[in-house]
């Protein structure tokens, strides 16, 4: 794990432990590496209450409650996708913040969309939901990689009041309550 992440993990966590909050992770495309990232923390384990890897479609619909319509008219990889598969997590494991992460790491295209579209999002404790698109260069380990930054980076922002700053950020006011 690179050190910057490192750091936006530490940070992410001493946010959330000094709010008393808590955190659950839903992966598609990062496999797992946020939630390694955030438990190699010492001490995660004061906000972080677990993580689901939703790799493939029908766990994101049938463990997260992603819409089923939803995935068959746009994919999983889409905003509205994200910002449900961070509701999902976050009601599914009862915790304040829910982090998702789903996009195409290649080497192929998938579901009309090229390598490196990646959607991040961020389900609050008051309903909102922060998703921020990314466009990625490089293969699939440069791609998870900066993807992993990018989450963490959005739940610090999205912590502490920074995320009004950034221009590319989509909220969503009731997008994470799931039905």
């Amino acid at each position: 794990m690179s050190a910057g992440i490192r750091r936006d993990a530490e940070e992410a966590l001493a946010a959330l432990v000094a709010r008393g909050r808590t955190l659950a992770v839903a992966e598609s495309l990062t496999g797992g590496l946020v939630a390694a990232a955030l438990t190699a923390v010492p001490g995660a384990s004061r906000a972080v209450r677990g993580a689901v890897t939703a790799y493939a479609t029908d766990v994101k619909r049938d463990v997260l409650g992603v819409d089923a319509r939803l995935l068959a008219e746009r994919g999983a990889v889409d905003p509205e996708v994200a910002r449900q598969m961070a509701g999902g997590v976050r009601a599914l494991l009862a915790a304040d913040w829910g982090l998702a992460t789903t996009g195409v790491a290649g080497p192929d295209p998938q579901d009309g969309k090229p390598v490196g579209t990646v959607f991040v999002a961020a389900a609050g404790p008051d309903g909102t939901c922060a998703v921020r698109e990314l466009a990625l260069d490089g293969g699939r380990e440069p791609i998870r990689t900066e993807t992993v930054r990018a989450v963490l980076a959005l739940l610090l922002d999205e912590l502490t009041g920074n995320a009004g700053a950034k221009d590319t950020e989509h909220k969503g006011g009731n997008g994470c309550l799931q039905p």
